[in-house]
């Protein structure tokens, strides 16, 4: 008797030339804004001013952004099409910026970084070249392991300390002015993946290396 074998049943396949549906909408940009009752916001078709207790700023506003006061104390960004990818993209970016501004007009940024190294050591001292070239009339002085010192004079909108000889401490009302400092500092000595050595900034850290013997 000859027993055949039962057909296998093929999987379908579907296939689709259209592309798929994108969300018209930004994760981010879409959540409101809490506005403290220290911080006065006043938009302008162009821009929104926001000033506290630590001064006062401005973000960009495009053609086709617009705010909305749904609350006393929250507002919320909203624009024309979200469904193009530049307004959606642009829409999440200034909400973070106003974010960030309020932040900055209220409590300020802070960011530490740590010198790592044999003799590395850094002090906070007068510049001889008071406030010439946008600096508030003091420098870093580091000690880095070169065979000179590192002199970096600190900016009029950043303020720096130094608790330890080997930890700074810079504060700003501006996020990204904030990091353009903070990494024009570690650039001076990236840290490096052997011996661990370096300007750390906040909470970094690297995956040290073994190094193969031959």
């Amino acid at each position: 008797m000859l027993i055949r074998p039962l057909p296998v049943a093929r999987l379908a396949r579907s296939f689709s030339s259209s592309a798929s549906t994108c969300k018209d909408y930004s994760i981010i940009g879409r959540e409101p804004i809490k506005i403290p009752e220290s911080v006065t916001i006043k938009p302008t078709p162009t821009a929104v001013s926001i000033s506290g207790p630590l001064g006062a700023t401005s973000v960009p506003l495009k053609a086709y952004m617009r705010l909305d006061f749904l609350m006393p104390n929250t507002m919320k960004l909203t624009v024309e099409r979200g469904s193009e990818k530049l307004q959606r993209q642009m829409w999440g970016t200034t909400r973070t910026l106003i974010s960030n501004a309020i932040i900055g007009m209220t409590e300020g940024f802070t960011v530490p970084l740590f010198l790592v190294g044999v003799g590395y050591r850094v002090a906070l001292e007068d510049d001889p070249r008071g406030t010439t070239d946008g600096g508030n009339g003091r420098r870093l002085h580091m000690r880095l392991g070169y065979s000179h010192s590192v002199f970096v004079p600190v900016p009029a909108h950043i303020k720096a300390e130094v608790p330890s000889p080997t930890k700074i401490v810079l504060s700003c009302t501006d996020k990204h002015q904030l990091g353009l400092f903070a990494a024009k500092i570690r650039e001076f000595r990236k840290p490096e993946p052997y011996k661990g050595k370096g300007i750390f900034v906040g909470n970094e850290t690297i995956r040290i290396k073994s190094v193969k013997k031959k």
